[in-house]
């Protein structure tokens, strides 16, 4: 293992909820020894989303896996300070944004919770952040860029290619409704870099956003008639997969799918009751729909070919670019729950950050 200088003793603490319903309480917690394949990252930024807002039993329902007390968080971005064995491309003091794993089925760690001063993370899911990349721009990446990347990549929803140099499939499109989302914005971007095509739906104010992010057309998804102009925006093109996002994108999603050439196959990224029922009953009528788990690339080979094998350098050479922008509501621990409250409270085309102690 590697660590940063062993003359100092840093002290680590977390915010911790004690149980689904609450409360949280910052208190001392043992500084992360890294493991094969993981590191520690000193946090500077960290970016809340709606499942660490989800309270109550909700969140037993959501992730009945997880053990009490424990430390929520997917999303932070800081410095190395340690690696493991087996790690080979990243090394302390590096700059990186990271998913932070702790809450998925797989880790289920305290340690691996991103809401802490240091926090174990997995290389898989890492990347090697470029310098002008500020940290609470890259703290909005992780889960969103996660679930995007599993609704288009993993085998079992679109199965689309990862992004490839060189690739020409500009007669083949991908439909992203709710494109001005976190995972929306970041479906595009891979979408486009994966050289397909992107017909979207966002509200009217965001329609520059998301096409300055690659997408060819954007329709208001307010319209009385949005799906005729999502199809006719298609025009005859052979549609690869939907990627749909927010609550009533699916019955759009599915007479799209009806109308038009291509696959049929739709990711939803809203998973309610319905969504499985209702894929049962599209199997029938030659439709997939799946739901979007995004800690998939956690453990799955999309993980590392999004994270190491594609950001890097796309970040770098300004093809991918963090979104949505960040909100820094506060610094510290202590403002976390301020946090979720302002996202609970409602949110457009921006992400809720904390920032850290430089």
């Amino acid at each position: 293992m590697t660590t940063a200088d062993p003359t100092t003793t840093p002290q680590n603490e977390a915010l911790f909820l004690l149980g689904p319903g609450g409360p949280f309480v910052v208190r001392p917690t043992p500084m992360p020894t890294p493991g094969a394949g993981e590191l520690v990252v000193r946090v500077r930024a960290i970016a809340v989303n709606p499942v660490d807002a989800i309270t109550g039993p909700l969140r037993r329902l959501v992730s009945p896996w997880v053990r009490f007390p424990t430390v929520l968080g997917s999303d932070v971005a800081g410095e190395v300070v340690a690696v493991g064995p087996d790690v080979t491309d990243l090394r302390v003091g590096d700059r990186v944004t990271a998913f932070a794993a702790g809450q998925e089925k797989a880790r289920n760690r305290a340690s691996e919770g991103g809401f802490q001063r240091y926090v174990t993370v997995l290389e898989r899911v890492t990347t090697r952040l470029p310098a002008d990349v500020a940290f609470d721009r890259a703290a909005v990446l992780p889960l969103a860029l996660a679930t995007a990347a599993a609704g288009l990549y993993e085998t079992d929803q679109l199965g689309l290619p990862v992004p490839t140099v060189g690739a020409a499939r500009a007669d083949e499109v991908v439909l992203v409704w709710g494109a001005s989302t976190s995972v929306g914005m970041n479906a595009v971007q891979l979408a486009r870099a994966s050289s397909y095509t992107v017909v979207a739906t966002a509200g009217r104010a965001n329609h520059d956003l998301v096409r300055s992010l690659g997408a060819e057309t954007v329709v208001d998804y307010r319209d009385a008639d949005v799906d005729r102009q999502v199809v006719a925006a298609l025009g005859g093109r052979r549609l690869v997969g939907t990627v749909a996002i927010g609550k009533g994108s699916l019955g759009h999603a599915l007479r799209i799918a009806r109308s038009t050439p291509g696959t049929k196959r739709i990711a939803s990224a809203y998973p309610d009751p319905v969504t499985s029922v209702r894929s049962r009953i599209e199997r029938l009528r030659g439709v997939h729909v799946t739901a979007i788990w995004g800690g998939t690339p956690v453990v799955s080979p999309v993980g590392p070919a999004v994270f190491r094998d594609f950001l890097p350098a796309a970040l770098a050479d300004g093809r991918f670019r963090p979104a949505p922008e960040p909100t820094v509501v506060g610094h510290g621990l202590e403002a976390l729950p301020t946090a979720l409250q302002t996202l609970r409270n409602g949110v457009s085309a921006t992400k809720v950050v904390v920032g850290m102690d430089a």
